[in-house]
């Protein structure tokens, strides 16, 4: 969904979505990086960033580093093929995809403060439809 891939990543992340802030893609430098992360590290409401399949595994070992290990959701290639959602703590997901090739638009979604350590944020699959015969 390319610009809207916000809405898909944060409903399938499993973290709270009463209130959410967008960042965007984050810089490209390393230091600009942390000192936005810096400035995010307080935020009590869910963060989401859109990243680079180049760039993203040094997105979340600054988050990492910054925010503390705190529940996430890396959504990629969403309404594609090969979509795909890793859900877990910061170091979780960095261990999940150690070793694999990640291609495609990438979607962060990260706990804010109020929710960092929220076991109970990690992500529900929804109810079976039910079939009502009224």
């Amino acid at each position: 969904p390319g610009p809207c891939a916000i809405i898909p990543a944060l409903t399938a992340s499993g973290l709270p979505t009463d209130r959410f802030f967008f960042e965007g893609f984050l810089s490209h430098k390393n230091s600009t990086r942390l000192n936005r992360l810096t400035d995010l590290k307080n935020f009590p409401h869910t963060m989401v960033f859109y990243d680079s399949p180049f760039r993203f595994q040094k997105s979340l070992a600054a988050m990492l580093t910054v925010f503390g290990d705190r529940r996430a959701c890396l959504a990629r290639e969403i309404t594609k093929k090969f979509e795909e959602y890793i859900r877990g703590s910061i170091s979780e997901i960095l261990k999940k995809i150690e070793g694999r090739t990640i291609k495609g638009e990438i979607v962060l979604v990260v706990a804010g403060t109020a929710h960092a350590g929220d076991q109970t944020a990690e992500y529900m699959p929804p109810p079976e439809e039910s079939e009502d015969t009224e």
